[in-house]
C-alpha cells in the first residue's frame, strides 16, 4: 500500500514538473519574439490642442517630438514647455502600460511577476515565494 501511495505521489510530482517545464519552454521560446516586439514598440501621444506630438519607446525613452507651426504664433515659451512635458508624460505612461501588457502575455497567468509588472509592488513579486516558504515551515514545525 505504501508503494502505491509513493507511486501516486511520484506521478503527481512528475506531472507538476512537466507542467512547470512546459511553461518555462513556452516562456523561453517567446523571449526572442518579446525582445523584438519591445524594440519595435512605439507610442505616440498628441497634446489636447494637437500642437505637440511625442513618440516614445517601450521604456518610455523619448524618440521624437514634433511641433505644429501654430506653436510659434503664441510665443509663450512656458506654456509650450508645459505642453511638451505633459504630452511626453502621457506618451510615457501609455508606453509603460503597453509594455506591461505585452510582457504579461509571455508570463504564466497568476504569477507574481505579472502582478509586479502592473503594480510595481515587490510584495506581489515575492508573495508567492513567501507563502510557499511559510507553508513549508509550518509542515516542518
Amino acid at each position: 500500500m505504501a508503494e502505491s501511495v509513493e507511486r501516486d505521489a511520484n506521478r503527481a510530482l512528475r506531472a507538476r514538473f512537466d507542467e512547470v517545464y512546459g511553461q518555462y519552454q513556452r516562456l523561453r521560446s517567446g523571449l526572442d519574439e518579446l525582445q523584438t516586439r519591445l524594440a519595435e514598440l512605439r507610442v505616440t501621444e498628441r497634446s489636447d490642442d494637437g500642437q505637440v506630438t511625442a513618440t516614445v519607446g517601450a521604456r518610455g525613452e523619448l524618440i521624437a517630438v514634433e511641433l505644429s507651426p501654430a506653436v510659434f504664433h503664441d510665443r509663450d515659451a512656458k506654456d509650450l514647455s508645459r505642453k511638451i512635458t505633459a504630452t511626453v508624460h502621457r506618451a510615457t505612461a501609455a508606453a509603460v502600460a503597453a509594455t506591461q501588457d505585452l510582457v504579461a502575455g509571455y508570463l504564466p497567468a497568476g504569477s507574481g511577476s505579472v502582478d509586479f509588472l502592473r503594480s510595481g509592488d515587490f510584495g506581489a513579486l515575492l508573495g508567492r515565494a513567501d507563502a510557499m516558504l511559510q507553508g513549508e515551515g509550518e509542515r516542518r514545525g
